[in-house]
Order: C-alpha cells, then sequence, then structure tokens
C-alpha cells in the first residue's frame, strides 16, 4: 500500500454554519470565551471532545476556530488549538501570526503538544478556562510540560491567564465524562479524543 500523500484534516460543517451566524469581532475576553464554551458544549453534543479553541486578532476580530477532532479524523494532532491555530494561519496566509497580535483562547489549559505549538504559531497571548488538573481530574493525559511552562512563556513575551469562567469549562468537562465520551491517552489504544 503506498503511503498517502496528502493530509486531509476537516473541521465538522456544523462550526462553519454557527460561525456564519455569529459576529466577526469580539471586543472582550469574556466574550471571546464564551464563544469557545459554546464550541465546546456543541462539539460535545456533536460526539466529540469537550474541548475548542479560537484565535483572535489584537482587534478582537475572529481569525479561526477548531474543535477536537482526534477520533472522527483518527489524527492525534487534531486537537482544538493546533486547528485553531492553523485555520487562523490559513485565513491570513502565514505562518506567523505574531504581526496580528493573535490570542489563543482555549477552553482548557494546553496541553503538552498545543503548549509547544502555540510558540511556533507566534501566539502573543494566551487565555484559558479550565486547569490542567480540571483535565487530568476526569481522566485525561495531558503530557508532561514544565512545571513553569507559563512563567517561561511570559518571558518570551507571550501573555497568559487562565481561569476565566472556569467553573463552566469543568461542568462541560464533568458533563462529557458523564455522558460515557472517550479520553484520548496516547499510551491507552482504546482511549479517545483530546482536545
Amino acid at each position: 500500500m503506498p503511503l498517502p500523500s496528502l493530509l486531509h484534516l476537516t473541521l465538522p460543517h456544523w462550526l462553519r454554519d454557527y460561525l456564519a451566524s455569529q459576529p466577526s469581532h469580539w471586543p472582550s475576553d469574556a466574550q471571546r470565551m464564551q464563544l469557545v464554551l459554546e464550541l465546546a458544549r456543541r462539539n460535545i453534543e456533536a460526539g466529540d471532545g469537550p474541548f475548542a479553541a479560537a484565535v483572535f486578532d489584537a482587534q478582537g476580530r475572529l481569525l479561526g476556530a477548531g474543535v477536537n477532532q482526534v477520533t472522527r479524523q483518527q489524527q492525534s494532532l487534531a486537537h482544538a488549538e493546533v486547528l485553531a491555530m492553523a485555520m487562523a494561519e490559513q485565513h491570513l496566509g502565514d505562518y506567523q501570526l505574531t504581526r496580528v497580535g493573535a490570542q489563543l483562547v482555549s477552553s482548557a489549559e494546553p496541553c503538552s503538544m498545543c503548549l509547544g505549538a502555540l510558540h511556533w504559531a507566534g501566539i502573543s497571548s494566551l487565555l484559558y478556562a479550565a486547569s490542567d488538573a480540571d483535565v487530568r481530574a476526569i481522566g485525561f493525559d495531558e503530557g508532561d510540560k514544565p512545571a513553569h511552562w507559563a512563567n517561561q512563556l511570559r518571558e518570551r513575551g507571550i501573555q497568559v491567564r487562565g481561569g476565566l469562567a472556569a467553573q463552566q469549562a469543568r461542568q462541560l468537562l464533568h458533563c462529557y465524562r458523564q455522558q460515557g465520551g472517550p479520553l484520548y491517552n496516547g499510551s491507552h489504544k482504546d482511549n479517545a479524543p483530546r482536545d
């Protein structure tokens, strides 16, 4: 069997349709987070992981959004944050988001993979809701991260703020787990999606 020569990742149709009905500008952090948490809720309803993310420019214009698609796409890299950053890069035609002052808003603290990706994408600020501990508490494996990862990002000029709407994000995580949503854990074949 020949190796594939094309990598094909798609976002669900409901996401495109929902975003088409929303404003293009989101002036406050609270509004941006509410959008992301609504995307996470809708993704759970669609039978996928309880994670969502979006990228905004410095003026609050939505550049890209992503929801967990690991099991649906059968791609371990299809985390919400990675997809949101990739969509923003595609939208701008630029692999570096630094020039627009890009903010990544995520329903949960980034896992180890997404943490690395946000630096390479040129994210200027990170805003997240649920903590790493919240995500691990329901059984997800977030990978190994440096203990002082937020300080390390700040030293690189990336602003970090966590805990906005954390209770709401935790409720979504628990709802997902109560519904029997699969857990993604790279070391266990029988588990499934992460953000």
